[in-house]
């Protein structure tokens, strides 16, 4: 279903919540407009979510709302990236995946680019210790799952040897006020090489080239996984920590009992981390051993 001229997509069974399917790409110019386009739509709701977006830190409207965050870097220009919000760390890795050959620019939306996103999703079938939900998937699935937004999106695409082996996806958000990284990944063969480090200065670059003046590369920090190689990632490369808000607007009796007693976040959110972080591990492990018994099966 629509609201306001977006997709918006419904999650849940017991408590049922809505949200834009671009959560965090998209905004909403008008959130009293859209709440009655949900309450007069006939659709099961019980909660409606959304948040608000950069640079608005402060509270703007009066509904239920949590603190949300993001990882968004400022951008002005590439050089104040790279001799100010960067150490050296970082930039001798970007050096680094420079002087191994990896070239990283914006690329257009064809063909080539479809076939090489393609065979990066098809590497391997396991990714951070879990199933990768995108092996396996065809040349014509890739292409329509890739084409969203494309009337707003940049790619960019690192390759070495005339080979792509990373790349990375932004959508622009409708004020140009931020460019949100919704795809970015490269062959763990190439790790060594540096490709994501190549991909996120190519970014910075492409966002200042626009006066874009936020690179957001998702949340900072996921529930109650405060820090992990990720968020070092994110913050190596400048990425900062920003609270928002985050809204949650109960729409039948069930949403108000939902938000009454924390039924509105995820069960993941409400575990310890430490038992998160030993289950994570097991996960890991077991996935690995299956991936390569399967490997070893004639």
């Amino acid at each position: 279903m629509k609201i306001c001229g977006k997709d918006v997509q419904i999650a849940g069974a017991l408590v049922r919540t809505a949200r834009l399917a671009a959560d965090g790409y998209e905004f909403l110019a008008d959130p009293q407009a859209a709440i009655a386009d949900l309450r007069s739509s006939g659709a099961r709701i019980d909660l409606f979510t959304f948040m608000q977006k950069l640079p608005e830190t402060t509270p703007h409207y009066a509904y239920p709302m949590e603190w949300d965050n993001v990882a968004a870097l400022p951008v002005s220009t590439y050089e104040q990236w790279w001799t100010r919000q960067i150490n050296n760390k970082t930039r001798n890795i970007v050096r680094r995946a420079e002087s191994k050959g990896v070239t990283a620019r914006e690329a257009p939306f064809d063909d080539a680019l479809v076939r090489g996103i393609t065979e990066i999703y098809n590497e391997s079938p396991i990714r951070q210790g879990k199933p990768f939900r995108h092996y396996g998937k065809d040349l014509e699935t890739v292409r329509q799952m890739s084409a969203t937004f494309l009337d707003r999106s940049v790619f960019i695409g690192a390759s070495f040897e005339d080979r792509l082996i990373g790349f990375a996806k932004l959508v622009i958000d409708d004020d140009r006020a931020q460019a949100g990284v919704m795809h970015i990944l490269a062959m763990m063969k190439h790790r060594d090489k540096a490709p994501t480090n190549a991909l996120i200065a190519q970014a910075v670059r492409s966002c200042a080239e626009r006066r874009i003046p936020y690179l957001v590369y998702r949340q900072f920090s996921y529930g109650n996984k405060q820090r992990d190689s990720l968020s070092d990632f994110k913050q190596h490369n400048g990425f900062e920590r920003i609270e928002l808000p985050r809204y949650y607007v109960p729409l039948t009796f069930a949403g108000r009992a939902a938000l009454r007693v924390g039924f509105h976040r995820r069960l993941v959110e409400r575990v310890p981390e430490p038992i998160l972080a030993r289950v994570r591990k097991l996960r890991t492990s077991w996935y690995e051993h299956k991936f390569q018994t399967a490997k070893q099966t004639p």
